[in-house]
């Protein structure tokens, strides 16, 4: 087995492990000159949470797109997971989403940290306002995988309107967070409003 192939399945026993042992629903992505992404579904929990992850964003490590030779072992790693209450938008373009985000660092050279927004441009599924995210750190611990690898990181995936996209690019992640906080917003919640900047 290829270090790139067990570094994804041993994300996916890592995600089953923090989910309860619960077996996801699995729906695999493909695009053109990019090794096929999967996206899991976790049934709701206690709290009426579900979780979407990707699997095989850290199949390979996230490098500088200006780099004329990628090393194939070093630099960061990371898996999305983003969280929502309730079930709506399984079968309405969240897999399909969470795997656009996922690819662009093998298609578009983008490195996924915390506090990066990434802006699509249009509904991140059907319905909603919601067309960026802003990515954080997540409760999942870092995955150790052999050396000279480093630890995938998992990161969460937080849904934000043009104008909270807008918010970030003006005063920083950290501000938007606060006025979440400020105004009681639930931003797991895929019916919340925007929040008032």
């Amino acid at each position: 087995m290829s270090v790139s192939e067990s570094v994804v399945n041993a994300v996916r026993a890592h995600l089953i492990s923090r989910f309860d042992g619960a077996e996801p629903v699995s729906a695999s992505v493909t695009f053109l000159g990019v090794e096929p992404l999967d996206v899991l579904l976790f049934p709701p929990d206690d709290e009426g949470l579900v979780h979407y992850a990707s699997l095989g964003c850290s199949r390979h490590p996230m490098g500088d797109p200006g780099e004329l030779v990628a090393d194939p072992n070093r630099g960061p790693r990371a898996e999305l997971v983003l969280t929502l209450r309730g079930e709506a938008g399984v079968a309405s373009g969240i897999q399909r989403t969470l795997a656009i985000l996922a690819a662009s660092p093998s298609v578009e050279g983008v490195v996924l940290v915390p506090d990066a927004l990434i802006d699509l441009g249009e509904p991140l599924w059907t319905g909603v306002p919601f067309t960026a995210v802003l990515l954080g750190e997540s409760d999942i611990p870092d995955l150790e995988v052999p050396e000279p690898a480093e630890p995938v990181k998992f990161l969460s995936v937080v849904p934000l309107t043009g104008t909270e996209a807008a918010w970030v690019r003006l005063r920083g992640a950290d501000a938007l967070r606060e006025a979440w906080s400020e105004a009681g917003i639930d931003v797991q919640d895929p019916a919340r409003s925007a929040a008032s900047l």
